[in-house]
């Protein structure tokens, strides 16, 4: 497979500046921690919608952070030329794959395995 790592990377950047927005506006930092000034209300007529609502909140959050952590991650196996390689069996992650999610770290084989 040929990659264009100047498009990749290009894309991986754009990638990871969505992210972080995306965290930035819920609330939270590049590492998953919300501020400690957010605001989920104070009615303790609310208390179930107010957790309800910091527990929606949370899972966003960390699905985001993962998300970040392997465009990062991605982003360094651009500069250490082993981008485009399984980090489980070490074989080529296919065209197809790269070019959908470029900032896929496994192969198809082995993230359907993982998740099993």
């Amino acid at each position: 497979m040929t990659i264009n790592i100047d498009n990749a990377r290009k894309v991986l950047l754009e990638e990871q500046a969505k992210l972080i927005k995306q965290l930035h506006e819920l609330g939270s930092d590049e590492n998953g921690d919300l501020r400690s000034d957010l605001d989920f209300g104070e009615g303790f007529a609310d208390a179930a919608a107010v957790t309800s609502e910091r527990t929606e909140v949370l899972g966003i959050v960390e699905t985001l952070k993962h998300q970040l952590d392997d465009v990062k991650e991605a982003v360094t196996k651009l500069d250490d030329g082993s981008y485009g390689t399984c980090l489980s069996c070490g074989k080529e992650i296919g065209a197809a794959r790269m070019e959908a999610r470029p900032f896929s770290l496994m192969c198809v084989d082995c993230k359907t395995r993982r998740s099993a």
